[in-house]
């Protein structure tokens, strides 16, 4: 048996940023990761998927000007080439970062890691032990209660593909279908989404999802909500998808069918009982210092734990630096500030969103004033040729502080961070509409927001 200080399992974000804080102290430490080294966010998940939405969002962008400003005979996107280019970003990771822990003093284990006790594990048959544990192994697909679902592919295998076919179908309205439904549609492929609830993009601003989803359907994408797949179905190369909506069983055929709806925690395999590490379908449930409520040798971090926060690197990277800080200390004191979270969807146009929603601050707020407007004719969207534009502030009038900031548009994805930066030091809507943003910029847009 292994004895070590510290073991960590997972080796994403949050885990990233526990190690290369702790490898500064003088500590026997290991690390566990059951796949490749790297995690979801930069093998599987944020940092490859942007390679594709930018590549979509530009042919979006170029054939809304072609005619206009410019001329192309032919915009589109080689699947090909595109695979290719992310896989620049991937590889490296996959190549580089098994070795980048192991020059910060950790010693590595590649495999399934299981508790067999409150202070051990097993990992691919090997027993280790630790005085302390960072369980940090992120989320994985949800799987679905369908008949068929062993024809589905996950986000991580449409990656991986090196050609799209004709009609695609994703199941689902989040993140993962949205995002990638974009791309696929800019590429040139039939898709359908086909949403259990009501509405797509939940976490976002309704009225702002309802705009984005009709320039969507004008583009050409199927967007059904209110539609549960129930089964899919081979047939040869094909396949057909079965799902109720208002009442009815519905079909459609389609020659790919991709699993977007939903992420849960990858806990099953580390036999957390083994451990007394008390968790529920949400995760690992820790207090608030990131600490397992039934086990103090154990913290944990990330899309593993039932925080009841945002699934979001932004949301593993703050967890991780006060598990850092909580570790090795006898009492832990230090707490995550969840206050400032910024959330996007890079979808075509992007969509994004921090602080309260509309309904949250209609509750809240005694005195709130709101802000929201649809902006296509404003000169810095024509200038894009984009035509699904707006933005929903929510101001406390008492106070002038904003609450929450919702925007849809071409470059929301960073123009949101005016906001974050606003809302984190406390600066007054008259304020931010005062500052004299350079121009023309959309961070300008700002000054007519406010």
């Amino acid at each position: 048996m292994k004895k070590f200080d510290l073991i960590i399992i997972g080796s994403g974000p949050a885990a990233s940023v526990v190690a290369s804080q702790v490898s500064k102290q003088d500590k026997n430490l290991a690390i566990v990761e059951s796949r490749i080294f790297g995690g979801t966010c930069a093998l599987r998940g944020c940092n490859p998927k942007k390679v594709y939405t930018n590549a979509g969002n530009l042919v979006d962008q170029a054939r809304r000007m072609n005619g206009k400003s410019v001329n192309f005979e032919n915009i589109s996107i080689n699947w090909q080439q595109l695979h290719q280019f992310q896989r620049q970003f991937v590889e490296p990771v996959e190549q580089k970062s098994q070795k980048s822990f192991q020059k910060k003093g950790f010693e590595t284990f590649l495999g399934i890691a299981a508790f067999t006790g409150p202070n051990e594990i097993t990992v691919d048959g090997q027993t280790l032990s630790a005085d302390k544990f960072f369980i940090a192994t992120g989320a994985e697909p949800v799987k679905l209660p369908i008949d068929g679902f062993e024809h589905v592919i996950d986000s991580s295998e449409f990656l991986g593909l090196t050609d799209l076919p004709k009609r695609v179908c994703f199941i689902g309205g989040g993140y993962i279908s949205m995002e990638y439904g974009c791309v696929a549609l800019r590429f040139g492929s039939e898709v359908t989404v086909l949403q259990r609830g009501g509405r797509i993009l939940q976490p976002f601003d309704p009225d702002l999802v309802d705009q984005l989803s009709n320039s969507l359907k004008e583009d050409g994408m199927d967007l059904q909500v209110d539609s549960e797949v129930v089964a899919v179905e081979k047939i040869g190369d094909r396949f057909t998808v079965k799902y109720e909506r208002q009442g009815q069983q519905e079909m459609l055929e389609a020659d790919l069918v991709i699993h977007g709806a939903g992420r849960k925690p990858n806990i099953d395999s580390l036999d957390l009982a083994k451990a007394n590490i008390d968790f529920d379908q949400d995760g690992i449930l820790i207090d608030s210092r990131c600490q397992s409520i039934s086990n103090p040798s154990v913290f944990a971090a990330g899309d593993c734990v039932a925080s009841g926060k945002p699934m979001l690197t932004t949301t593993a990277v703050e967890e991780g630096r006060v598990v850092a800080q909580n570790v090795f200390e006898d009492t832990p004191t230090a707490e995550p500030n969840y206050e400032h979270l910024a959330n996007v969807a890079f979808t075509s146009p992007p969509i994004a969103s921090i602080g309260m929603s509309e309904a949250e601050a209609k509750e809240q707020c005694k005195d709130l004033g709101i802000k929201y407007a649809q902006v296509n004719d404003w000169g810095s969207v024509r200038k894009t040729w984009q035509t699904c534009s707006a933005y929903k502030l929510l101001i406390d009038k008492s106070n002038d502080k904003l609450l929450g900031a919702h925007l849809l548009g071409p470059k929301v994805d960073e123009t949101i961070n005016l906001f974050v930066l606003a809302m984190r030091f406390g600066i007054k809507a008259t304020d931010l509409k005062q500052t004299l943003y350079a121009f023309p910029t959309f961070g300008y847009n700002l000054r007519n927001m406010i």
